[in-house]
């Protein structure tokens, strides 16, 4: 026998071992029974060509007799090709399932690495900020202690003096009024319940009154003959003090004034305020 007629013998014996034959009205079932390892020789395939022919010389006469034959798979096989279709359909689910967290993870990394940028750009942010806020902190201390340090030399006594801050202050009146006003408010500052605090008080209101402010003048007036003190230019600012009152429509507060000059000051004035005095009565309308 050639070798291609026993490998189809072979095969063909191999197919219907695997399988049981069916026919209509009570053919016998032939189930192929596992057999034990043979030495396969001429003889034993020429035995089994002549068993293959004569079944398929069965199979083809019972087709031709209208009694087809059945071939029936084989149950084992059925259920195994049933585990295996049900483990190809969850490792299908599987890889769809990996491909989503893959997705996601891919997703989720992007998102990481957002994040990590913009936590970078806000740490440099935040760093520039606190080195803009010390910077600010700086600024603002050095400009509070010149402010403390000018405040200190605005209030600090020029001389050390009371009698010679008066005089510095003065001088300085009489050729810049606003920086002789504050020389002479630093001087009542730094010398209060002196003599040169008094007179500093009315020269202030002589300032005042130039500018216009006759109702300021007079409280500076006020403050300075505050006890009616005997100083020597007590007397004229009395004067100054009824002249601002009557300027001011408060004649009554006026006549109040002179009186008190009259009683204080008049016996040891000049000539030129007792005429001041009594013009300043008249129009004020005093009795």
């Amino acid at each position: 026998m050639n070798k291609p007629l026993a490998c189809r013998t072979i095969a063909f014996a191999l197919a219907l071992a695997g399988t049981s034959l069916t026919a209509p009205a009570g053919l016998a079932q032939t189930q192929a029974q596992p057999l034990p390892p043979v030495q396969w020789d001429n003889r034993r395939l020429d035995q089994l060509d002549r068993n293959v022919r004569r079944l398929e010389r069965a199979v083809t006469q019972r087709n031709s007799q209208g009694q087809p034959v059945l071939v029936e798979p084989d149950p084992e096989v059925v259920a195994l090709q049933g585990r295996v279709s049900s483990i190809d359909q969850r490792l299908e689910d599987l890889e769809a399932t990996v491909q989503r967290v893959n997705a996601d993870f891919e997703r989720l990394t992007f998102q990481l690495d957002e994040s990590d940028r913009d936590n970078a750009a806000l740490r440099t942010r935040l760093t520039d900020a606190e080195a803009r806020l010390e910077r600010l902190e700086t600024a603002a201390q050095r400009a509070e202690a010149a402010a403390r340090e000018a405040e200190e030399a605005a209030t600090r006594s020029p001389t050390g003096d009371a009698v010679s801050d008066l005089a510095a202050a003065r001088a300085l009146a009489g050729t810049d009024p606003v920086a002789g006003r504050a020389a002479l408010e630093r001087l009542v500052t730094n010398w209060p319940d002196t003599p040169s605090a008094r007179e500093a008080l009315w020269r202030i209101g002589d300032l005042v009154r130039a500018s216009g402010d006759q109702a300021g003048a007079v409280q500076q007036y006020a403050s300075a003959l505050a006890g009616w003190p005997t100083l020597p230019w007590a007397g004229e600012v009395t004067l100054k003090l009824a002249r601002g009152l009557e300027a001011t429509d408060r004649d009554s507060q006026a006549c109040a004034a002179l009186g008190e000059y009259n009683r204080r000051y008049a016996a040891t004035s000049t000539p030129a305020l007792r005429t001041i005095a009594a013009e300043t009565r008249t129009r004020a309308g005093c009795r």
